[in-house]
């Protein structure tokens, strides 16, 4: 029998491009296992995001994909995503090793299977997405170098954040990015996020 939770995290890059296909520089929204995402493409790159429905320590997480269906390569930075809110403040991710560095050093044990599991049931719930240099193959890259089990659990955490990358041709990611809002909604506003010169906005609409 064919186990096919070994192909759920392969799932990040085929309905990306057949969404851009679809609806270039067009907002399409979905619901997938629970989540609402939007996802929008400009120029053949195509990015999708969602709101993880929980938050850990001072930090709201979103899920967010990117898939390079352009001819050329395109570059991913952390950095270059915003949350501006409806007031004018703009909030920025934290950088992920600030992030990782304090998941390991001052989150609860329960926080980070929180966080772990959440990003988990989205990434192999989600039957859009195909990832070639996402989540997944972080962590098994860095399962693979950690034999200790209090080092796996941290090294799997760590693979979640969303890094800086550049994306050949025909490849994907994914990751979390995270926002401080103590604890808090983001709250109205938008998302921004830029890969090479083009720009994406979504708006949540909470």
């Amino acid at each position: 029998m064919v186990n096919m939770a070994l192909f759920r995290p392969a799932i990040l890059v085929v309905c990306l491009w057949l969404f851009g296909a679809a609806a270039e520089a067009q907002v399409i929204e979905f619901e997938s296992g629970g989540l609402h995402y939007q996802t929008l493409t400009r120029n053949g790159i195509t990015m999708m995001f969602a709101y993880l429905p929980t938050h850990v320590r001072e930090y709201s997480i979103l899920q967010v994909a990117v898939s390079n269906g352009a001819k050329t390569p395109c570059t991913i930075k952390v950095d270059d995503f915003r949350y501006e809110r409806a007031d004018g403040t703009v909030i920025h991710p934290t950088p992920p090793g600030e992030v990782v560095k304090e998941m390991i050093e001052k989150a609860r044990s329960g926080d980070v299977v929180k966080l772990v599991s959440t990003y988990e049931a989205a990434v192999y719930g989600m039957a859009r997405i195909q990832s070639t240099n996402g989540y997944e193959q972080r962590r098994q890259s860095a399962l693979a170098l950690t034999p200790r089990a209090k080092l796996k659990a941290a090294a799997t955490a760590s693979a979640i954040a969303f890094v800086n990358m550049k994306l050949a041709p025909g490849e994907s990611t994914d990751g979390a990015v995270f926002l401080i809002t103590n604890g808090k909604p983001l709250g109205p506003g938008k998302l921004v996020g830029r890969a090479n010169s083009n720009v994406f906005e979504f708006n949540p609409g909470e």
